[in-house]
């Protein structure tokens, strides 16, 4: 896949009210501390795998999900949580049954605060991606660096800027 170009749909001086606009009907209760338990033990159970997928996918696909054995989803995970190597942390989690960029994105982004985006089509949106393209990790990884290079030139952090990506696509995007 060639070069992608993300444009910011909005002003970047609008992230904080955009994000403070933010309502997902799944909430996030519990994230935050299921991603920081993830990080301290140093994988995922299959339970708290998924609590992650039921979260980002709203439940759809879960039987798919639970058919990863507890032992794949720690090891793999584990792998992903261990390594310094960015394409291997978010690609391991995508051989986990049910789990494809969306999740795996997820996944990061709450055991890494600050260091990933969610992958999502409504941030695509927001950031000029009409038609999101067949995910791989040459597009995660222009995502990922497109947002960081965002967050860091607005002075905000990965969950203020995912919060208004999705927030101003759900209120603008027909």
């Amino acid at each position: 896949m060639g070069s992608t170009n993300f444009k910011l749909r909005f002003s970047p001086k609008d992230i904080a009210y955009w994000a403070s606009r933010y309502n997902y009907s799944r909430g996030e209760e519990g994230m935050p501390e299921l991603g920081q338990k993830a990080y301290k033990q140093g994988y995922l159970t299959s339970a708290e795998l998924l609590q992650f997928f039921v979260w980002k996918t709203g439940g759809r696909g879960q039987s798919r999900c639970k058919k990863n054995l507890e032992s794949y989803v720690r090891e793999l995970t584990g792998i992903s949580f261990k390594t310094k190597e960015e394409r291997l942390q978010v690609e391991v989690l995508t051989l986990l049954d049910g789990v494809e960029w969306p999740v795996a994105s997820a996944i990061l982004h709450f055991v890494f605060p600050g260091k990933y985006p969610i992958l999502d089509f409504r941030a695509l949106w927001s950031l000029g991606i009409d038609k999101p393209p067949m995910y791989n990790y040459t597009f995660w990884k222009a995502y990922t660096d497109t947002c960081r290079d965002l967050a860091k030139a607005t002075k905000v952090d990965m969950r203020t800027l995912d919060r208004a990506l999705w927030q101003y696509s759900k209120e603008n995007q027909r």
